[in-house]
């Protein structure tokens, strides 16, 4: 079984706590008997919320992480090395134009 959560522990103690406190004085009783009924009915109903409540979703996420990692291991790196150097191939015109003119400036004076 697992562990239980944070949540669930939160939920279930505030369930046994309130609903004890509401039915002590609704019953209004001093009888020790039923302030143990009472108690009792108070700990499975706070047990039963704290089952009820939905646990974390570990696994999507642990399923995700894993599908990303995988994607990133299979992405060849010669296809993103070669979308850079198309990148830096595309702007050596601009480059070779802009130090031609600023060669040709420096000779006139």
């Amino acid at each position: 079984m697992p562990r239980p959560s944070a949540a669930q522990l939160s939920y279930g103690s505030v369930t046994v706590v309130f609903s004890t406190l509401a039915m002590l004085l609704l019953s209004r009783t001093e009888s020790g008997l039923g302030i143990a009924v009472i108690g009792t009915a108070a700990l499975a109903l706070g047990l039963l919320v704290a089952v009820t409540v939905p646990l974390p979703a570990r696994r999507k996420t642990a399923q995700s992480g894993a599908a990303v990692s995988a994607r990133r291991a299979t992405a060849p790196a010669a296809e993103t090395e070669g979308r850079a150097l198309d990148h830096v191939q595309s702007r050596i015109p601009a480059a070779r134009a802009a130090s031609e003119r600023v060669g040709e400036h420096s000779l006139r004076h």
